[in-house]
């Protein structure tokens, strides 16, 4: 594939991911039926906003690209902790988390190939 097209893909990917991730997240933590399904589950009160709001900062640090790689593995480690209290709760849906790892797993590759790249230019 044409690497500046490869490039421009892989950006694009990691903004919708990272915007989906982080509007997700701020509908997790500040909506009221959010709070009412997460109560319901019988979770402490204060887990949803700081699962939600540690996401939010996660999704916002993936989508600046300088932190990209910190923000992801963030995500990554959040996603975990949330599949993690899906599971134990009997909530075995957890397939948009993995599709979600997946995607900022590939965005971490991506940049950390692009990274590698030594430029040949003397």
């Amino acid at each position: 594939m044409n690497p500046r097209l490869m490039k421009l893909a892989v950006s694009g990917f990691r903004w919708a991911l990272g915007l989906v991730v982080l509007f997700e997240s701020a509908y997790f933590v500040f909506s009221p039926a959010a709070a009412h399904q997460f109560t319901k589950a019988g979770l402490p009160l204060w887990l949803r906003p700081a699962l939600g709001g540690s996401e939010v900062i996660a999704a916002l640090l993936f989508l600046v690209p300088a932190a990209s790689v910190v923000g992801g593995y963030a995500l990554l480690f959040i996603f975990a902790i949330a599949a993690g209290v899906h599971l134990l709760h009997g909530q075995f849906d957890v397939g948009s988390l993995a599709v979600y790892a997946m995607g900022v797993f590939v965005c971490i590759a991506h940049q950390k190939e692009e990274a590698a790249e030594v430029p040949h230019d003397r």
